[in-house]
């Protein structure tokens, strides 16, 4: 499966369009990631466990972006977007959106 940001593949003909499809994450933080973090906006520099959480939240919404290609009959996703948001009462939800155009390739 071809994941890609770009609305072509070089070297390849798109032949049919199956639609958009999407991978959407929500994911909790964990207490301690935020108190680690707050120490680290004291103190200054990145926060490791924030990134962490953040590669873990965008690459399980890749995955699941590439399974919905899959369960449609696709080669490739192409024009992925990949979207961040917090949300909950608290800010302590991350969501992650994944969206692109699942097509055939010949």
């Amino acid at each position: 499966m071809i994941l890609t940001t770009t609305p072509t593949i070089e070297g390849r003909t798109i032949t049919e369009y199956r639609g958009v499809v999407f991978g959407e994450v929500i994911e909790g933080v964990n207490f301690l990631r935020d108190f680690a973090a707050s120490i680290r906006n004291v103190v200054g520099g990145r926060s490791g466990s924030y990134e962490e959480e953040l590669v873990n939240a965008r690459n399980n919404a890749m995955r699941e972006l590439e399974s919905r290609a899959y369960q449609v009959g696709a080669d490739a996703v192409v024009g992925i977007d990949i979207d961040y948001e917090v949300l909950g009462a608290n800010g302590n939800m991350l969501m992650v959106t994944a969206s692109g155009t699942a097509v055939k390739l010949a």
